[in-house]
């Protein structure tokens, strides 16, 4: 048996050999047993705590994969044999990107845990909030994938000062081809940070309008009250002037309304009474003023202002509906019309014109 073991191949003896093969059997068994065992004494555990650590840490340790597992037991395993230095380099450098990837395939899912579980309690009681988790996932994901590619790109031996360097220069040239995507980018980071709107939030954008129902990294999507999807890129959103409906506390109404030249002047000293009486009978209407305003081609016009004590649209209708029939009512009651466009042509002249009539006689054939 000993002749056996101290047999060589390539420089190595089989009882180096089959210890280099056992520490790579032993890493790929050790955490095909140990991890649904720890995932599930971990599971456990958290079940009966009310924090949430625990329970990202059940998910980063769900992230383990049996193939970086065995490249990582490459570097025990090329201890135990002599190789040549190249070979060597490379199998230590395969196992260094298995534990880097390992590693950021840890942390990746221990963030990607909390950041889920912050954004569904956000989308509950802070829509903003959720907006921003959403970019801050991406932003952490891709921080979090630079570091372990540089440091891995250290590991292996790589001047990464040079590449930093080489990299500054590139990133000029496609952030100067990539600009429209990234100001959509930045844009999209500034929506997130200034708050100019949320989503749920009601809009008006130019002459399109609706309920905001996505802020992604480069468009927004607005679900408008016609029923289809208005998709804006969200630089257009930051240089667009932005009317946004959900902090509206009051409404503010104006409307005019005129009525015809033969209307008598007491009535028409009347008529603001008459107006205020009309609309503060209305539940969720404030009354401000109404005035005789000026003289129209063809009207008497008057100007009415009042406040919606709410800001739900159909509510106004509603109001203004009621306003708009008893206006109707009233002025019927006291016998004064509303005007439309008209137009009187008057003559006047001095005295009868004289009139006569002659026969025009036949020319002669």
């Amino acid at each position: 048996m000993t002749a056996w073991l101290s047999l060589t191949f390539l420089g190595n003896s089989l009882q180096n050999g089959l210890i280099a093969l056992g520490w790579l059997v032993f890493v790929v068994v050790a955490v095909s047993i140990l991890k649904p065992i720890l995932i599930a004494w971990l599971a456990a555990f958290a079940a009966r705590t009310s924090n949430r650590w625990d329970d990202a840490l059940v998910s980063a340790l769900q992230g383990t994969r049996l193939p970086l597992a065995a490249l990582i037991g490459l570097y025990p395993a090329t201890q135990s044999l002599v190789l040549p230095a190249t070979t060597a380099k490379w199998l230590i450098g395969l196992a260094a990107v298995g534990l880097f990837l390992q590693i950021g395939l840890w942390v990746s899912r221990f963030l990607d845990f909390w950041i889920r579980v912050s954004r569904e309690r956000a989308v509950a009681h802070d829509p903003e909030t959720a907006t921003g988790l959403a970019a801050m996932s991406f932003i952490a994901r891709l921080v979090l994938w630079s570091l372990v590619f540089l440091l891995l790109l250290d590991n292996l031996g790589f001047n990464v000062t040079t590449l930093l360097a080489g990299l500054g220069v590139g990133g000029i040239a496609v952030g100067l081809a990539l600009q429209n995507i990234l100001g959509d980018l930045f844009s999209s980071l500034s929506i997130v940070l200034d708050k100019p709107f949320q989503i749920g939030h009601f809009v008006v954008v130019d002459n399109f309008s609706g309920t905001v129902e996505n802020i992604g990294l480069k468009t927004t999507r607005i679900r408008s009250i016609s029923g289809e999807i208005v998709v804006f890129s969200n630089t257009d959103l930051t240089k667009a002037r932005l009317r946004n409906y959900k902090f509206m506390q009051e409404r503010r109404i104006l409307f005019a309304f005129g009525v015809t030249y033969d209307t008598p002047a007491d009535t028409m000293e009347q008529i603001p009474a008459m107006v205020k009486a009309i609309v503060d009978q209305q539940p969720d209407a404030r009354f401000d003023r109404a005035h005789f305003k000026d003289f129209g081609d063809s009207s008497l016009n008057f100007e009415v202002v009042y406040w919606m004590n709410t800001s739900d649209y159909t509510a106004y209708m509603n109001t203004q509906q009621a306003i708009n029939l008893g206006l109707m009512r009233v002025l019927a009651r006291h016998g004064v019309a509303f005007a439309f466009p008209t137009r009187t042509l008057q003559m006047q002249l001095a005295g009868a014109l004289p009139v006569s009539l002659q026969r025009r006689e036949a020319a002669a054939a």
